[in-house]
């Protein structure tokens, strides 16, 4: 098991990943179109879609991306259309019931422990980011 850091991390990613490509595979949609959807139905300040997948995501083709998911109907000015919701939520459900059983045992306290790590890590790293892109 490498050491906790960007290796550990990476490692946790991409197996969560594998699993999501798996349950994305029967909808035809990538995952930065999943990580779209998903902004777009945790967007409830109204700004504008694209530049929040850009400052959080940090896709840079995000105007093609929702252009995509808007021919499929999935996004409708900036927003999820009610397809976009019956689909978000379907795959959520499906990504619940196969990952449920990797945090249903883990101790609460390690729980919060590790959202308030990851938590900062995440911040520090927007920040660096944004120091770069200054």
């Amino acid at each position: 098991m490498p050491a906790f850091g960007p290796q550990m991390i990476g490692a946790t990613e991409k197996t969560l990943n594998a699993l999501l490509r798996h349950v994305l595979a029967e909808t035809a949609l990538t995952e930065p179109q999943w990580v779209t959807l998903r902004l777009a139905a945790q967007n409830q300040s109204g700004a504008p879609l694209a530049a929040l997948v850009r400052s959080r995501a940090h896709f840079a083709d995000a105007d093609e991306i929702i252009a995509a998911l808007t021919r499929r109907a999935l996004i409708a000015d900036d927003a999820l259309s009610p397809a976009g919701h019956t689909l978000v939520a379907e795959l959520q459900a499906r990504i619940a019931a196969l990952t449920g059983p990797v945090w249903a045992e883990l101790a609460a306290d390690d729980v919060v422990a590790t959202e308030r790590v990851l938590t900062t890590v995440t911040r520090r790293v927007n920040e660096i980011l944004d120091s770069l892109a200054s």
